[in-house]
């Protein structure tokens, strides 16, 4: 792989990349999420630049406000946990997914299955690690036996459908419309309003930066042709004001202010303001609009773009998430160190999922192409047009 995003790679080297670059970034962001860029550098005596420790150090088993979960040491998050879910799906239905595919498969794979639990330092069952937003998936869809389709409404807004949607990206590849949309239907049971359309961007950036030749601002500019209302809008702003510069360090500033008329959780995040996560048009996540600023700012680099995203702070677990996958699926080279590190510390083969989604995508594009030319013959011989062929 090249050192840059260059829009290079293999199939098998895109998938492998975005994965494993996601959870690297999500196990860089995860000890500093939640905090300030100045809170950082006071923290860690500057920025962080690596794997780091817990925030409270020794104390994490019950220092508040992130106990009892060991975040920091190369541990990954449920953004990680959620993607290789998600991935197992894929490599149980062998086909494109759906809302009911979670329903089906995402949910019982979070309710009864003990894994490994890197911030536990446990086997348990995923569902004792996730998030009350991805909670929701349980309780909804097991216990409420909602319409899967409809299940994401009344959650609250948040990025937690968007943090895992890499796999459909790539199941997508070089498609970024093909991608959004079953996004969309596979968010619908876990999202609404901007959280929803986060999912379907970010799978569709995804599918963008695995077009050969793309680059950063590509991948910009294929988010921007298919994102809606407040999303949109956010995205625009950000990489505008992204494009003026060359170092994360000068853009930590701007991007924040560039997104603060689109995020309604507020300056202080650990205090989200009354009227956070609520339905909107207007509105948009955070996380989505600064890690493709962060890549646009970055040229591609991974370490620029994770780095960058880490420092930022606030829920920069998965604001890295997103840019390391970005950075991977257009041919960034993830540091061997840091994959190393977090692979052997999450007690996590990061590479098995990317093999098994590659072997997945390539039958999944062999029933595309068969269902494609089967319609093709139909369309051809209802209008009495030669086919294609």
């Amino acid at each position: 792989m090249t050192p840059k995003g260059e829009g290079t790679g293999t199939l098998d080297e895109r998938i492998t990349g975005a994965l494993v670059g996601a959870a690297v970034g999500d196990a860089l962001g995860g000890p500093v999420e939640g905090y300030s860029p100045e809170q950082i550098t006071e923290r860690h005596g500057g920025r962080v630049h690596g794997v780091v420790g817990p925030w409270n150090g020794d104390a994490w088993p019950t220092a508040r406000p992130i106990a009892p979960y060991h975040k920091g040491d190369g541990h990954v998050t449920d953004d990680t946990l959620m993607t290789h879910a998600l991935v197992r799906v894929y490599a149980k239905v062998r086909d494109h997914l759906d809302a009911y595919a979670v329903a089906g498969h995402l949910v019982p794979d979070l309710m009864t299955t003990p894994r490994w639990i890197p911030e536990l330092e446990a086997e348990a069952l995923p569902l004792q690690r996730i998030f009350l937003a991805e909670k929701w998936l349980v309780a909804r869809l097991h216990y409420g036996h909602v319409d899967p389709r409809e299940a994401g409404t009344g959650n609250i807004v948040n990025c937690g459908a968007a943090m895992y949607m890499a796999p459909v990206g790539l199941v997508n590849a070089a498609n970024p419309a093909g991608a959004y949309a079953e996004a969309l239907d596979v968010a619908g049971a876990h999202q609404s309003s901007y959280g929803r359309e986060a999912a379907g961007v970010f799978a569709a950036a995804v599918a963008a930066a695995c077009t050969p030749g793309a680059t950063p601002g590509s991948v910009v500019a294929a988010c921007l042709a298919l994102a809606k209302d407040g999303t949109r809008a956010a995205i625009e702003a950000v990489c505008e004001v992204a494009s003026r510069h060359t170092d994360f360090e000068s853009a930590l500033g701007p991007l924040r202010r560039a997104v603060t008329p689109f995020d309604t959780v507020g300056p202080d995040y650990r205090s989200p303001s009354l009227g956070a996560r609520r339905p909107s048009r207007l509105h948009s996540i955070e996380e989505l609009p600064v890690a493709l600023g962060m890549l646009l700012v970055s040229g591609g680099d991974f370490r620029h773009a994770v780095l960058g995203s880490v420092n930022y702070g606030r829920d920069c677990d998965s604001i890295a998430t997103m840019a390391g996958a970005l950075a991977g699926a257009l041919g960034a080279e993830v540091p061997h160190d840091w994959a190393k590190t977090v692979a052997e510390s999450s007690r996590l083969d990061l590479e098995a999922p990317a093999r098994t989604l590659a072997e997945v995508t390539r039958e999944i594009f062999g029933r595309d192409l068969r269902r494609r030319r089967t319609h093709e013959a139909a369309y051809a011989a209802l209008a009495g047009e030669p086919c294609s062929g």
